[in-house]
This record gives C-alpha cells, sequence and structure tokens, in this order.
C-alpha cells in the first residue's frame, strides 16, 4: 500500500479544488441548465446523506452550491440506518422533508420502491459511470451514487504485517480475541452487507464465532477506524478504504489488508422521493451526483472513482485487480433486516 504524506495530500487538495472551480465555471449542458432554471425557482436542495462522512458530505454540498448559485444543498447527515428511520418518521409524520435520499444499504430502495416512494429518473451523467455502476434499477427509480470498499486494516504499531490477519476468516482466530473492532448492522448499511457476506461464505454460525473475540463494536463503519487510531484496538473489521487511508495520510500508524477472498464492494444508490418539496433541485442534484465533479471531490478522501474519466484515489488498488464481493441488493433486502436481529441477539448491543 501506498501511504500519502501531507504534502501530496495538499496537492491532492488543490487538485481538487482547483478543478471543482473549473467545474464551477464550465459551460451547463442545455439538459443541466433546463434544470438548473427550474431548481433556482425552487431555491433548495435537502440530501439526506448516509454514504460520505460528514466533511466529505459537506465539501459536496459546498460545491454543489457553487455550481448552481441560488440552490443551496442542505446537508442532513447520518448513518444508514438513522436516515431511514428519519425517513419513515417524515412518512409517518406526513411530512415531506428528503429531496435525495443516500443510503449504504440497496435494500432500502427495494422498499421504497415497492412503497411507491420513488420517483422515476435518470441522470444523464449516469452513462458515463463505471459500467458496474451505470444501471443500479433497471425502472430507473434508483441510481448508484458511490462505492464504498470495505476490508481490513490494522494500527502497525500493535499488530506487525507479519503477524496481522490475512483473511476474513483469520479474525476467527482465538489469538484475536479482545484485539477486534467493528461497525454495527443497526446502525451501518455497509456493515449489515458485510455480514451478510459472511454468513454466506462462512456458513450461518460466522457472528456466534466473530463475537467469541468479543471485538469492540461501535456504530458507524468509521468507528473502527477511530478505535485503531487511539491504540484501543489492533484490527479493524469491514473497514472502509477510504476513511482507513485518509486517517493514514494524517500520519496515524494504518495500514489496509485485503483480505485473500476479496473486498466487500457495497456500490450505494441514490434516489428522489416522490414526495420530494423540491423535485427540480433534486433531479439537478443526482446528475452532479453522477458527473465527474463528485468523483474529483470525494477523490480527495480517498473514495473510489464512479467514473473512467477521473482516476482512483492515491493509494487504493485499482478495482480491476481486486476480487469484489457483494450480495444482490435483493439479497440484502430480505436478508439484512433479519440478520441485525440476529446481531443483536449474539452481541447483546
Amino acid at each position: 500500500m501506498v501511504l500519502i504524506d501531507r504534502r501530496q495530500m495538499l496537492a491532492l487538495s488543490a487538485w481538487a479544488a482547483a478543478s471543482s472551480r473549473a467545474w464551477a465555471q464550465a459551460p451547463m449542458e442545455p439538459h443541466e441548465r433546463d434544470l438548473y432554471e427550474a431548481a433556482r425557482r425552487e431555491g433548495q436542495v435537502t440530501w439526506y446523506s448516509a454514504q460520505y462522512s460528514a466533511d466529505t458530505s459537506e465539501a459536496i454540498g459546498r460545491a454543489f452550491t457553487e455550481r448552481y448559485p441560488g440552490v443551496r444543498c442542505s446537508v442532513v447527515r447520518s448513518t444508514s440506518q438513522v436516515a431511514f428511520q428519519r425517513l419513515s418518521q417524515d412518512q409517518r409524520a406526513g411530512v415531506a422533508q428528503c429531496d435525495v435520499f443516500a443510503s449504504s444499504n440497496g435494500g432500502h430502495y427495494i422498499q421504497l420502491k415497492r412503497q411507491n416512494r420513488l420517483t422515476q429518473f435518470r441522470p444523464v451523467n449516469a452513462d458515463g459511470m463505471l459500467p458496474m455502476l451505470r444501471t443500479a434499477d433497471p425502472d430507473n427509480y434508483f441510481q448508484y451514487s458511490s462505492l464504498g470498499i470495505y476490508l481490513l486494516g490494522h494500527n502497525t504499531n500493535m499488530v506487525s504485517d507479519a503477524e496481522a490477519p490475512k483473511s476474513w476468516a483469520d479474525v476467527l482466530d482465538p489469538k484475536w480475541k479482545d484485539k477486534l473492532a467493528v461497525g454495527h448492522p443497526g446502525f451501518s448499511g455497509a456493515i449489515g452487507i458485510w455480514a451478510l457476506q459472511m454468513r454466506s461464505m462462512f456458513g450461518p454460525d460466522f457472528l456466534r464465532r466473530f463475537e467469541r473475540n468479543k471485538p469492540q463494536v461501535g456504530r458507524s463503519s468509521i468507528d473502527p477506524v477511530t478505535m485503531m487510531t487511539a491504540g484501543e484496538r489492533a484490527v479493524g473489521v469491514a473497514v472502509p478504504s477510504a476513511s482507513t487511508l485518509f486517517a493514514a495520510s494524517r500520519g496515524n500508524p494504518l495500514k489496509l489488508i485485503y483480505p485473500t477472498e476479496g473486498v466487500v464492494a457495497v456500490p450505494a444508490p441514490s434516489a428522489i422521493m416522490s414526495n420530494a418539496p423540491n423535485p427540480n433541485a433534486a433531479k439537478l442534484f443526482m446528475e452532479f451526483n453522477t458527473g465527474p465533479a463528485l468523483s474529483r471531490i470525494t477523490r480527495t478522501m480517498f473514495s473510489e472513482s464512479l467514473r473512467p474519466d477521473v482516476p482512483p484515489p492515491e493509494g487504493c488498488r485499482p478495482l480491476d485487480q481486486v476480487t469484489l464481493l457483494s450480495p444482490s441488493l435483493e439479497d440484502a433486502d430480505r436478508g439484512v433486516p433479519e440478520l441485525r436481529e440476529q446481531w443483536r441477539d449474539i452481541f447483546g448491543v
């Protein structure tokens, strides 16, 4: 793995800022201008963001408003399950607040589509995305807008490269008791997807065997990165590559581990709510979500690029050199809710 020092980080940030400014000043395409004129009459878009960190989400919101003056992006950042609960509370209260819903749990969209709560819309920019991300839903009720890669990581001051686990199966070894950290599927959609994939690969007793090692359970998938950084735990399980690389770029002794079985890939959708109070601004934001500007911004935070015209972040293996593991959206819809209950029963949290 290539570690990024502070000078490289500043260079990346400067490159992204310059790219963002150039994009903000670039002429608009005809379809983009039409949406912008309609969105400007609405004045804002509210984005329930659960796919990026708070800092990254705010940077995305600022870039959108810079490109489209007069259309303010209101960012509501939380974990995926909390965002979905907030959306459900809005519905029960008869309140329409969310324009664009972005969760890392693909099963949410199967459910929302089934309930006729999504707007049918395909961004023009989706045609320029990576082939694996171009079509999330054949009926175009939701569209991929982020790609999370989840793997193992370790604190190099606490565990050497030679001693570190090499595979997902290794975290079941008793020698890692009281040394592991993981997120919670009741809060993080990505952790739900990871746990479902592990159970599929290693059998229904995987979680019980994993619990015997007494991992420290946080909420977000980012929490284990914080725990490793603080020296509370030596190994992070199902940590996002972006957050781990970002922490390492700040001088923290963290390193990614690419498990021999493959990494868990979580392509995560966004969708416009059927009762969106600002539907034109929402469509404009979906164009922004799938265009090159978003990948340029998130690349500086080490998130995977969604497009072939934006290079992958520094320190990441090219996706064509990595085995990608992921359940289908339908499997996630069926399996993650049941798995969350099993998790609470096993871990007691």
